[in-house]
């Protein structure tokens, strides 16, 4: 191209102005926002998160296997209902995915007694621990009434492993004979 002078003009006179660099800016941002929207929508499917092979055993074990993930997978409970993630911390993951900036096992939830409480007590909210211990007051013990105290559901209530009581580290229960396949052979 030449300007009025009849010189021709560089490619970085023809390209590189600041409308062309804006355009380009521009462009790249919708489709880096689409993009992202994308993902994140597609983040939501469980399935979505079976994609990175690092995660895949875990999706497996919800979507068909014997332990408690697979037991909230038969209620529609799906991963980010208990793995709350922001914005932020899923691009994080991903990035860290990607880069291999990740260690194993991976950190999960909290698993903490509110947590859980949520879902399993009818008032919700973490409110009524009581409820819990009722519907497990067996004749000869209570795993959800101990001895130590206070404790958090996940120390034995397990997602994607066998689970296994903290009682039997110490006693034998005859309601041990009845826990299902999630639980391990004590």
């Amino acid at each position: 191209m030449k300007n009025n002078g009849g010189e021709s003009k560089s490619f970085r006179e023809q390209y590189l102005n600041k409308k062309v660099i804006l355009i380009v800016i521009g462009i790249v941002i919708v489709i880096g926002g689409v993009t992202a929207g994308a993902l994140l929508k597609a983040s939501e499917n469980p399935s979505f998160c079976a994609t990175c092979h690092i995660i895949k055993p875990y999706y497996v074990s919800w979507s068909e296997g014997a332990l408690l993930d697979n037991k909230h997978a038969a209620e529609d409970v799906e991963c980010l209902d208990c793995h709350h993630r922001t914005i932020p911390e899923k691009a994080m993951e991903g990035l860290n995915f990607i880069t291999g900036n990740y260690y194993m096992p991976l950190e999960g939830p909290p698993g903490d007694r509110a947590m859980c409480l949520d879902c399993h007590s009818e008032e919700g909210e973490g409110e009524s621990w009581d409820e819990i211990k009722a519907a497990t007051n067996f004749e000869d013990s209570n795993p959800h009434d101990s001895h130590n105290g206070e404790q958090d559901c996940n120390l034995c209530h397990q997602m994607h492993e066998k689970s296994k009581p903290m009682c039997a580290e110490c006693h034998v229960w005859k309601w041990y004979d009845d826990l299902d396949e999630s639980w391990e052979d004590l």
